[in-house]
């Protein structure tokens, strides 16, 4: 029987001050799989309330999840200058030497798919393979209009931009979101390095999008523009109920078993 009750979190100290909540679960002895979650998603929510880290821990594996800056028990400035794509990936890097990890597999869905493409690049000697789920190419949020977010969270006024109404919404409707922090994200990642076909990591990838999902071709451009990319449709899902896919999971955990550890 394995004991996958979520633990408290412990706290990495990044290099700007920024405390960085992560979760571990499983003996350390075993190969890791770092999980990194979506936009106002948490690592519990993302990753232990929909079984992958049940499942990961009954495939032998050292699970470490972590709550993104922003987000969860995290710190959550609201200072867009403490957000990027460079900076969320440092942060991955950080937690692994506070774990004094080595290699690891990763699996990151949206948002921490985009922070995986570009950690992968990065620190290629760090992470050995990848899912990346839910991941489109470019930056998903350039059409978020930050001024009807501002005022959505100055005086509830709803956005009537439909895209920045369904993100603002999800988000508020998350307990302990902090909006401002959200908002600061979405305004320091604009202008940054985002996939695209041109810049794909060399390691073995598995990418994943729901078949309801609007982003799903510009996926599997994203699988077939890699060295070693594998595309994994998950049947009857948007970007939004994907993690909780039964599919997906055992697609995603066999892909890794199949990696070298």
């Amino acid at each position: 029987m394995h004991n996958s009750a979520a633990p408290e979190p412990r706290r990495v100290m990044a290099a700007d001050g920024v405390a960085i909540a992560t979760y571990e679960f499983g003996d350390p002895d075993a190969s890791t799989v770092l999980l990194v979650h979506g936009f106002a998603s948490s690592a519990l929510g993302n990753w232990h309330l929909t079984g992958w880290v049940r499942d990961l821990l009954r495939a032998g594996r050292h699970v470490i999840a972590i709550d993104q800056r922003g987000h969860g028990a995290s710190d959550k400035p609201h200072d867009p200058r403490r957000y990027s794509m460079q900076i969320l990936a440092e942060d991955v890097l950080t937690v692994l030497d506070a774990f004094l990890l080595g290699e690891v597999q990763f699996a990151g869905y949206s948002l921490g798919a985009r922070v995986g493409w570009k950690a992968a690049r990065e620190y290629p000697d760090r992470i050995t393979a990848a899912v990346l789920g839910g991941i489109p190419d470019g930056d998903p949020l350039t059409r978020f209009r930050v001024d009807q977010a501002r005022e959505f969270i100055a005086n509830g006024e709803a956005p009537d931009d439909r895209l920045t109404a369904t993100y603002v919404q999800m988000a508020a409707g998350i307990p302990n979101n902090d909006l401002s922090a959200l908002l600061a994200l979405v305004e320091g990642m604009r202008d940054g390095e985002q996939p695209n076909v041109g810049n794909a990591p060399s390691q073995q990838l598995l990418f994943a999008t729901g078949s309801d999902d609007r982003i799903v071709e510009k996926s599997r451009a994203l699988s077939a523009a890699s060295p070693h990319g594998t595309f994994f449709e998950i049947p009857g899902r948007n970007h939004f109920n994907a993690p909780t896919s039964r599919e997906f999971r055992a697609a995603a955990i066999e892909f890794l078993a199949e990696q070298p550890n």
